[in-house]
């Protein structure tokens, strides 16, 4: 069984960073492509960040894109997201994800997500 476990969120102040990290365990984690989904309260869930299963491709969506890093250890089952000059549409929950293809074909496993909120 696949657990994705986030942590790292937290209630920051806009222009503030923070780091949120998921642990993966019972599959070969370098064979996943990993991502980072967020859902705010009545909004769909959107993928923002996603990486090749080797990291060195890293694809981002607009809202996001250079102002968060997506990053991965595959040594330490490990995936992380750098996020930086957060604004307060950034408030959500942040989902760690995994797929076996890719992103645009099937989530294969899911984690319970971690809160971030950004005040003003």
């Amino acid at each position: 069984q696949v657990q994705l476990v986030e942590s790292g969120g937290d209630s920051v102040q806009a222009g503030g960073s923070l780091t949120l990290s998921c642990v993966a365990s019972g599959y070969t984690f370098s064979s996943l492509r990993m991502g980072w989904f967020r859902q705010a309260p009545g909004k769909e869930r959107e993928l923002i960040a996603a990486i090749s299963t080797g990291g060195s491709v890293t694809d981002y969506s607009a809202s996001v894109k250079r102002r968060f890093v997506v990053s991965r250890d595959n040594a330490k089952n490990s995936l992380y997201l750098q996020m930086n000059d957060l604004k307060p549409e950034d408030t959500a929950m942040y989902y760690c994800a995994a797929s076996v293809t890719d992103f645009s074909n099937k989530v294969n496993f899911w984690g319970r997500g971690t809160q971030v909120t950004v005040s003003s």
